[in-house]
């Protein structure tokens, strides 16, 4: 890769005689490989291969950004030429300023103990087909049944006018199923996601066929046994699954800076949180959500984000108020604070902004048990099958897929299509019990325009929420 850190240090020595006040560029290398099995049958294919340069400039108080996938240096002097123009062009009001950073010297890798790049498609094939024929022999009628698997190998080299120089390698693991079962005129539908940060031995892990079957079967059980939720008010016991989507998007999402300041407004949405709401009150004082690149094996962890920011674990509610947002060097001017290492973009070609990593509710001490057996009558939702939320990430609705009555502590029959429907504070604030059996789902954060969709993982253990509205 040195031929292509020499054209990254040379587009920000050469932004600084153009005129730049500030420059960086980021040099990336995808190596993305996955395939779709439907219903047994290998649908699609695809191997590629992406590489490429972006460059950022801060001139006359305005951000200029322009990529090629020529690496050369006469198209790395043109696109630095294009992103000074289109800097000094803006003529902005207000004039953009970057939070001060310490300059960044590193190498930073996630170790693999079988690569990616030595399992041949084959194999990986192999083993999903084999997930495939577990789940079939069970015998339940299935419509539908899909699997994605993807991995990616993730190079790159950061520098900036401040002195940053940062190389990383990131190899990243997923899987995504769908299946449609079927009994008489009734259908139940189920998709996970999950992902890792590393090599192939992710999919041990992960545990994968027992997942599956175990979905079928809670499927075909809900099919069979399911009778119609109950509605009212009453408690509900949420799994981590439903607490790590919603953590994403009445956490996650509201407390993304650029959406409290407005930028994402015409594209994402807003935020319900407004610029001075640090302390604001969303929740019981049990509730706390944390978003942590740092996070072991986690498919969004990172060292440093696509701004040459050290990663850190970022508590966005504690003790059921906002406690920080997460941050770029843009906002965090702004709002005269510091970045928080938020930035990230999904490849060379476009430019990092604040977005999550890896969010969820922070484990505590109560055993699944203990949240159960205090419950008079209400319902286990132990996974959602559909969300909903407005661009405020204010009102929300959750969906059940796998959830069971409960009537003195005991855990009765499946019920159907359960749903609570209320605001972001309405349900932090019913958070009265937190379980410590933290579990993680993979997905994809979108934004912006153009849009981008980054790996994202989200989870917690499972909550107790009381005297809440089902329907």
């Amino acid at each position: 890769m040195n031929a292509e850190m020499d054209l990254v240090d040379f587009a920000v020595d050469h932004a600084r005689t153009k005129g730049a006040t500030y420059a960086e560029a980021r040099f990336e290398k995808q190596d993305p490989e996955n395939f779709i099995l439907k219903n047994g049958v290998l649908d699609a294919l695809y191997v590629g291969h992406d590489q490429g340069i972006g460059v950022r400039v801060l001139a006359n108080g305005a951000l200029g950004f322009a990529a090629t996938n020529t690496l050369t240096k006469s198209a790395v002097r043109g696109i630095v030429d294009d992103a000074v123009k289109i800097a000094k062009a803006s003529r902005r009001k207000t004039k953009i300023t970057f939070a001060q950073e310490d300059s960044i010297a590193m190498n930073w890798s996630v170790p693999e103990s079988k690569k990616l790049a030595d399992v041949p498609v084959e194999e990986k094939i192999a083993e999903i087909r084999n997930v495939d024929k577990e789940v079939t022999g069970l015998g339940f009628k299935l419509a539908a049944r899909f699997f994605n698997l993807s991995d990616n190998r993730i190079r790159k080299y950061f520098a900036n006018s401040e002195g940053s120089r940062i190389e990383s390698y990131s190899p990243r693991l997923r899987v995504f199923y769908f299946l449609t079962m079927l009994e008489g005129a009734a259908v139940e539908q189920a998709a996970r996601n999950y992902g890792w940060s590393g090599g192939w031995e992710g999919v041990s892990t992960w545990g994968l066929s027992d997942r599956v079957v175990e979905e079928a079967r809670s499927m075909h059980k809900s099919l069979t046994e399911g009778k119609k939720s109950p509605e009212g008010k009453m408690d509900l016991v949420a799994g981590p699954q439903v607490a790590g989507i919603a953590s994403h998007e009445s956490c996650g999402h509201p407390t993304e800076a650029d959406r409290v300041l407005g930028r994402e407004a015409a594209q994402a949405g807003k935020s319900f949180i407004p610029p001075e709401g640090i302390g604001m009150k969303v929740g019981s004082e049990l509730v706390n959500v944390v978003d942590d690149p740092t996070l072991e094996h986690a498919i969004a962890y990172y060292q440093t984000d696509d701004e040459g920011v050290k990663a850190r674990r970022r508590y966005l509610y504690k003790e059921g108020r906002v406690t920080e947002f997460l941050q770029n060097r843009e906002t965090a001017a702004a709002l005269h604070t510091r970045s928080n290492g938020a930035a990230r973009a999904v490849n060379y070609n476009v430019e990092a902004i604040v977005r999550m990593a890896n969010t969820f509710v922070e484990p505590k001490d109560h055993t699944l048990e203990e949240m159960l057996e205090d419950v008079k009558f209400g319902v286990y939702m132990k996974t959602f099958m559909e969300w909903n939320i407005d661009d405020k990430r204010y009102n929300a609705k959750y969906a059940g897929r796998e959830a069971y009555l409960v009537e003195n502590g005991e855990v009765k029959h499946p019920v159907r299509n359960t749903i609570i429907e209320l605001t972001t504070p309405a349900f932090w604030s019913a958070v009265d019990a937190v379980g410590k059996d933290l579990d993680f789902e993979a997905g994809f954060c979108g934004k912006s325009d153009p849009g981008q969709a980054l790996d994202a993982s989200m989870g917690g253990p499972t909550i107790r929420l009381r005297n809440v509205y089902l329907r």
